[in-house]
């Protein structure tokens, strides 16, 4: 069984830095990736960011050059840095991770963009 956390949600305001992390406990084997989602209201889950066990990491277009996936380094907690924050990054955030039969996924974090 694997149970993921996420924290550091917060109001920002645009242009601002917000860091949120993702605690993973209980049996985790063979992860390939993790990585981080949001759902904004009204909208559907989009991905945001992946890391793989080797650090190698992608994003997408929307947070390219503002957002920073990174591993601890007791590897069971996983980082989000999130720079230049806008409002459009409004939204519900959730850890994820992916074994080659099973998604994980923790119950989110809430960051609000606004001023």
């Amino acid at each position: 069984q694997v149970q993921l956390v996420e924290s550091g949600g917060d109001l920002v305001q645009p242009g601002g830095s917000l860091r949120l992390s993702c605690a993973a406990s209980g049996t985790i084997f063979s992860i390939n990736t993790m990585g981080w989602y949001r759902q904004a209201p009204g909208k559907e889950r989009e991905w945001v960011a992946t890391i793989t066990s080797i650090d190698s990491t992608n994003y997408s277009d929307s947070v390219k050059g503002r957002f920073t996936v990174s591993r601890g380094n007791a590897k069971n907690t996983m980082y989000l840095q999130m720079n230049s924050l806008k409002p459009e990054d409004t939204a519900v955030y959730y850890c994820n991770a992916n074994s080659v039969l099973r998604r994980y996924w923790g119950q989110g974090t809430q960051v609000t963009v606004s001023s």
